[in-house]
């Protein structure tokens, strides 16, 4: 069935419906390696149980009977011989199911490393490591930030296969190890306070993104639980027709549950599961869920019903722990039991912002999770979730919690009087606030970025802390990246000048090493700086440079774009729209990535340049002052910095800030290297960021719990 595997795989076909029929045929591919690696897995698990078993019987080593007594003449050495034979058997058994179980899993990873990125994204979900495989994978970061669709989940599974047999537990959480592991991954160590944690978000990748949040709450659970904790996300089961085919593999819980919503009635949910990389993925199915577009809205607009949609999955996500049998992936534990009521509760962003609400205001006051505590999430907060008060009773919430969600509109908002404001709510009933980064965390308390909020936010600034989003150490890692011309990494950088060639190459530039390659990539709406960027293009061509951009957005950045290809054909490319595989090749390929967004509370791009030894040059805002390490000319090593930042976001400032990175790049190659090194040698793993979500999980149950209101 799989006889092809050493084939080359090539695309035959641009037509978008024959790339579908080979998608959906590779899927189904995929499919039955799925099937085929359980069944080898479940089979070195018998073996190796049997064989732990027979070693452990007293009969089999010494041939004593019950209680040490002597067994009768002749039945000693029969006894042994059979436990040996017994022994010898599942020894073999074992062994041989190592062998072609490992080789399985490599040819496994050769597959999807073959497809991933050939089709959409939707795919990836389909190749992930099969959920109930026969034991915990390694602890490592190519595990814990492994996106839908790589390779890291069977690497780590062989590695897993390598270990002892009385180490092997079919239902434990992931152990430490120092397995081999992608070079400059850490390993991952295990904590020694492990949680109940439930993440709860309207978005989650690789089944729902349209931004940051959905790589966020797709990747930090995945390595809070390799570090031991037992995990769950809650999030909509959205349903539009095109991505009906994410959720194959979610099966229904058979749990329908009627929820109180006040004025909106009692709402039916059901709820459907993925177990995943040892996170439990609960996708909640309500009929307001089924609707074209994206999560929020469609081409008319946003949807006029979020506000009741996402309190629906607020209270269903209150319920899940206490409702759903899918407890029990901790070692020791059988599975099929609830989560229960001592949970930590991740709300992430406005659309979760009524459970801290929820557990405070409705279970709390009623003897129900008195153990559990909040901690809501800022990812982005010029969302709020704001409407009029007369939707206060939608909600569901008793009459005296009105304080918390109150509001007003601001004078300069363009609908006036009170209403109801949800990410308040979060804010104020939580036990702890986070945001995307330390920067972004002291922006939202000034009255510049605080989006009318600055005020509560100063109120419970002791209990705010910023904690920098990780980036995917497997999908982005320059000395793997199966979309680039070469691999480098930072002791071997000739392989960065040959992606700088094959960038020129492919965008028409003359291919001179000496030409500084800035590139630039993000949405094309007015937070991420595009009219700064598409200003500047003149003035970068005088300098010398060449400049390509990718992105998408608003219609007059893109004609733009276009116009700037025509007047500068030597030194700019525009491309109108994003592609993956683009995007990781301008990375690779730029010396330079600009970055002059007006504020940016954590930023990707950045993480990834400097991953791939690729300066950035941004706006000090955010999370981009946070990680961007600002060039010190007199420094010396990591002390030197691994980029550029500058002050006020305008064209004259980053073009004096460009003309001191030239200077560097063309007359100092030397530290221009060490800036590049500096880069690539941070620690950008979930890990990190992990590690310091756990230090606010223990504040949060140090403080008293928030009070009925």
């Amino acid at each position: 069935m799989f006889a092809d595997w050493d084939q080359e795989y090539v695309l035959v076909s641009d037509d978008p419906a024959e790339l579908e029929a080979e998608i959906e045929r590779l899927r189904k591919e995929n499919e039955a390696m799925r099937s085929a690696i359980e069944d080898v897995a479940d089979t070195a698990e018998q073996g190796n149980q049997l064989l732990m078993e027979e070693s452990q019987r007293p009969d089999a080593a010494s041939g004593s009977g019950p209680q040490g007594s002597a067994s009768p003449t002749g039945s000693t050495s029969a006894s042994t011989s059979q436990a040996v034979r017994k022994k010898e058997t599942a020894a073999a058994a074992v062994a041989a199911e190592k062998v072609s179980t490992e080789e399985l899993l490599r040819e496994f990873q050769r597959v999807r490393a073959k497809i991933k990125g050939r089709g959409s994204k939707e795919r990836e979900a389909e190749t992930q490591e099969p959920a109930g495989s026969v034991a915990a994978p390694q602890a490592s970061s190519s595990a814990v930030s492994a996106p839908s669709g790589s390779a890291s989940g069977a690497t780590s599974a062989a590695a897993s296969l390598q270990r002892q047999p009385s180490t092997v537990k079919a239902t434990s959480a992931p152990a430490s190890s120092k397995a081999a592991k992608q070079k400059g991954d850490p390993v991952v160590e295990q904590t020694d306070d492990p949680m109940d944690i439930v993440f709860v978000s309207a978005e989650v990748a690789p089944w729902s993104k349209t931004g940051g949040l959905g790589d966020v709450v797709g990747s930090l659970p995945i390595a809070l639980a390799a570090r031991g904790h037992r995990v769950m996300v809650v999030a909509p089961r959205y349903l539009n027709g095109k991505s009906d085919d994410l959720y194959e593999s979610a099966k229904d819980l058979h749990s329908p549950l009627t929820l109180d919503l006040g004025a909106c009635g009692e709402q039916t949910v059901s709820f459907y599961h993925v177990h995943k990389l040892h996170v439990d993925f609960v996708f909640v199915d309500h009929p307001c869920y089924h609707r074209a577009g994206n999560p929020y809205g469609d081409e008319h607009g946003v949807f006029g019903d979020n506000q009741f949609r996402y309190a629906l999955l607020s209270l269903a996500a209150c319920e899940a722990p206490l409702t759903l049998n899918i407890g029990g992936y901790r070692s020791g534990e059988p599975p099929g039991f609830p989560y229960g009521d001592r949970c930590m509760f991740v709300a992430n962003d406005w659309h979760a912002g009524l459970v801290p609400a929820y557990l405070a205001g409705r279970y709390r006051r009623n003897g129900v999770y008195k153990d559990a505590r909040s901690v809501f999430a800022i990812h982005n907060l010029s969302h709020q979730g704001v409407e009029p008060a007369s939707t206060y009773g939608n909600l569901g919430l008793p009459d005296d919690w009105y304080d918390p969600l109150s509001w007003r509109y601001p004078d300069w908002a363009s609908i006036n009087g009170p209403a109801v404001n949800i990410l308040k709510g979060g804010v104020v009933a939580s036990d702890r606030v986070v945001t995307v980064s330390q920067g972004y965390a002291w922006e939202i308390t000034t009255a510049e970025g605080g989006w009318g909020l600055d005020g509560v936010l100063k109120e419970r600034q002791h209990v705010l802390n910023g904690i920098t989003n990780g980036i995917d150490m497997v999908e982005w890692d320059p000395s793997t990246d199966e979309f680039t011309a070469a691999h480098y990494n930072a002791d071997d950088l000739s392989g960065k000048a040959e992606c700088k060639a094959a960038l020129q190459r492919e965008l028409g530039f003359d291919v001179d090493p000496k030409k500084p390659l800035v590139g630039w990539i993000g949405r094309l709406d007015h937070q991420k700086g595009p009219d700064i960027t598409l200003d500047s293009v003149p003035e970068m061509a005088a300098r010398g440079c060449q400049f390509v951009m990718l992105g998408s957005g608003d219609a007059k950045y893109e004609a733009q774009m276009r116009e700037h290809e025509e007047h500068f054909k030597a030194n700019y490319r525009g491309w109108v729209g994003f592609s993956i595989p683009v995007a990781h090749r301008i990375i690779a390929g730029c010396d330079v990535l600009l970055m002059p967004s007006r504020f940016e509370p954590c930023g990707l791009n950045q993480l990834f340049a400097m991953r791939y030894g690729t300066v950035p040059v941004a706006h000090a805002t955010g999370g981009l002052r946070d990680t961007i390490q600002n060039f010190k000319e007199d420094a010396q090593g990591k002390e030197r910095g691994t980029g550029w930042t500058f002050n006020p976001p305008d064209v004259p400032t980053m073009m004096r800030t460009m003309d001191h990175v030239l200077h560097v790049y063309h007359d100092k190659p030397q530290v221009w290297r060490e800036v590049m090194r500096n880069g690539m040698g941070k620690d950008l793993s979930w890990n990190k960021a992990a590690k310091e979500y756990e230090q606010i999980f223990k504040w949060s149950r140090l403080d008293p719990a928030v009070r009925p209101w």
